[in-house]
């Protein structure tokens, strides 16, 4: 007996039935200002309205998705490449309309939401995400690779990212001292990271003391302030302004009486590793942990 015709039969009602494995489905999702939001299967346009969700994406491998990014999406470097749509705080919505996009990626308090609104009546569908501290980050990974069909490359992410941190964790934990830190990431006038900030959770993490912890996220500083402090390290943050980083670098350094100055701890690192809600904070704790505790990382070079 041939039993062919019906295997085959058979096998066509399973794939109708269950339909393709792992493909996206579009509907309505809940984003993190709490509106619901009709987002497409599998799009194939989209645009993010700030650097860190570029840098996700990128970081999740779909960047083949991305139609146009903000003005300061600088990394990685090929993010440069792509169409600008404004600075997140300043959207050009014409620009974002006119790449017809089947999708944006927007950041909740980063983002104007006149401009959000205005898309959304414009039928492009707005999904705003979160990021307020590494486990939030690594949630905000879940659900841009829910959205673009990166869950696995997500995942993958989301774990070695916790191991990294776990692995930090349990070195910094052989220390019974806490370093007091000054993180500097203001000139004039000078400005720290308050407790409810990236940086101050990066400090703790890496067996640090946050000397600027407190309510207020970005406090500022007399010269005075700081050196009563007496920092035991001293981290100054530079973007693209290395000569002015250094010269304060110098200024700080005359100050022979602080801790920092006296055992050669002042240090001048990239704030893109500490205030951009993607992956490299990670990078940025690494580091963080190897300057404050250099004894428990004496393998690695910082």
């Amino acid at each position: 007996m041939n039993f062919k015709y019906p295997l085959i039969i058979f096998l066509i009602f399973i794939c109708l039935v269950t339909g393709a494995p792992d493909q996206p489905e579009a509907g309505i999702v809940t984003d993190r200002l709490g509106r619901k939001v009709y987002m497409p299967a599998d799009p194939k346009r989209v645009i993010a309205l700030a650097p860190s969700v570029t840098e996700i994406i990128f970081a999740l491998k779909q960047e083949k998705r991305l139609k146009g990014v903000t003005r300061f999406s600088d990394f990685p470097e090929e993010a440069a490449k792509y169409p600008k749509v404004g600075s997140y705080v300043h959207l050009d919505l014409e620009k974002i309309v006119s790449l017809k996009p089947d999708c944006c990626i927007a950041i909740k308090d980063g983002n104007p939401k006149k401009v959000i609104d205005k898309l959304e009546s414009l039928k492009i569908p707005v999904y705003a995400v979160d990021p307020r501290s590494l486990d939030s980050v690594m949630e905000t990974f879940l659900e841009i690779g829910m959205l673009l069909d990166a869950e696995k490359k997500a995942k993958n992410l989301v774990q070695s990212m916790r191991s990294r941190i776990e692995n930090v964790k349990s070195r910094v934990a052989k220390s019974l001292k806490r370093p007091r830190v000054f993180f500097q990431i203001g000139i004039s006038p000078t400005v720290s990271a308050g407790t409810d900030t990236f940086i101050h959770q990066l400090i703790i993490l890496a067996g640090g003391e946050n000397l600027a912890k407190g309510p207020r996220p970005y406090p500022r500083y007399s010269q005075e302030q700081v050196l009563a402090f007496s920092p035991e390290v001293f981290i100054i943050t530079s973007m693209a302004r290395g000569k002015i980083f250094e010269n304060v670098k110098a200024k700080w350094s005359r100050w022979s009486d602080m801790p920092a100055v006296k055992n050669n701890r002042i240090y001048i690192v990239d704030s893109n590793l500490f205030d951009r809600p993607t992956p490299r904070l990670v990078d940025g704790l690494e580091l963080l942990a190897r300057l404050i505790h250099p004894e428990l990382f004496q393998e690695e070079a910082p």
